[in-house]
């Protein structure tokens, strides 16, 4: 089986495309499937325009596989409805098409991760599941970071809910100079997200294809400028997004958030786990409300329990970067788009105290 495969790849990486390069190499072959005597895939082009260009692609690649046994041979060419035409088909010029502020083509090939222009460090902050604080961890460690001298980016990753402009109270939009996108900057933190490019409460409709190729866009389209470490936020659980980026950028590494119970540790370890399998290394695990201090009586409680994630830090050899702990400020300061990072008091000292952390060990 593993033969055929390799044979079938062989087989369709001869075969030419418009614009250059092959079907393998142009990342058009989907949902490959091969057994003794049937082989089939999807051709997923960019746009339609491309699509019919392919046609006598398919034609080769049905001919060529029925050459080597298979008796049945099933191809599919598909097409996202309504896409602009793409350079290489429309006008049979090699290479990408050109930058633009919208969002949303699919990926395009490339060699390997690829450096950012300036960018020193990449810092993926990442979680197995959603409503551990993420998000706003990023954006108040990016802050700390920015107070303690650092020039700092994020990226929103969370492609599908998109949050950073909020907490950081962005509202205008990118705009492009010299077929580059400028991001926005506030709290003296370079960040860019597709919030920025939607409507409010507009909802993102994307098959993977998609995501990673806006991912893609915004790590390498974006002028980010010089910057000691870009953190980028990435959404719950393993999946495109998170594959996406440690495949198409060099990441320094990753910082695991996680609340102390036992349900969000269970997700934290798949989140360690996908990074080790992608070769990433995890700088690091972060304890987000760790406690919870009453503000009339003082009193201190625990309520999703305290120490999991330093226990399960200690347990894999892994850094404890710290605790952060529940505090309403925080909620308030992220809807209001202040973070709490860029005040003073307890829950800004916790953040600061993380970023001297990531500093001291030369993570940021």
């Amino acid at each position: 089986m593993a033969g055929n495969r390799d044979r079938v790849l062989q087989e369709l990486s001869g075969i030419a495309v418009p614009g250059g390069g092959n079907l393998v190499d142009s990342d058009l072959i989907r949902a490959l499937n091969v057994s003794d005597d049937e082989v089939s895939f999807v051709i997923e082009a960019a746009d339609p325009m491309l699509a019919r260009a392919l046609q006598a692609a398919e034609k080769e690649a049905e001919s060529r596989l029925r050459a080597l046994g298979f008796q049945r041979v099933r191809i599919v060419t598909t097409a996202p409805a309504g896409r602009a035409p793409s350079v290489a088909a429309s006008s049979g010029a090699a290479g990408t098409p050109p930058p633009t502020l919208k969002l949303g083509r699919h990926p395009t090939p490339q060699a390997g991760p690829q450096a950012i222009p300036g960018v020193q460090r990449i810092v993926a902050i990442g979680s197995g599941k959603g409503g551990v604080g993420k998000s706003t961890l990023t954006t108040n460690l990016a802050v700390a970071l920015a107070r303690a001298g650092r020039r700092v980016g994020v990226l929103d990753a969370d492609i599908y809910g998109p949050s950073q402009p909020r907490m950081l109270g962005v509202t205008e939009r990118p705009r492009s100079e010299n077929d580059r996108i400028i991001p926005v900057h506030a709290y003296g933190v370079t960040m860019m997200s597709l919030g920025l490019m939607m409507k409010e409460g507009e909802a993102v409709v994307w098959r993977g294809p998609m995501l990673m190729g806006a991912l893609q866009q915004m790590l390498n389209q974006v002028a980010w400028g010089e910057l000691d470490v870009l953190l980028v936020d990435l959404p719950p659980g393993t999946g495109d997004v998170q594959l996406s980026l440690c495949q198409k950028a060099p990441v320094t590494g990753a910082v695991i958030v996680s609340t102390p119970q036992d349900v969000a540790l269970i997700d934290a370890r798949r989140a360690i786990d996908m990074f080790d399998k992608l070769r990433t290394p995890v700088l690091g695990l972060v304890e987000n409300m760790s406690s919870y201090v009453c503000p009339n009586c003082g009193h201190e409680a625990h309520l999703f329990g305290h120490g999991g994630v330093a226990a399960e830090a200690a347990a894999r050899g892994l850094p404890f970067l710290g605790e952060v702990p529940l505090d309403l400020s925080v909620r308030l300061a992220g809807d209001s788009g202040r973070p709490v990072a860029a005040g003073e008091g307890p829950v800004a000292e916790a953040y600061a105290r993380l970023a001297r952390r990531l500093i001291e060990d030369r993570m940021a």
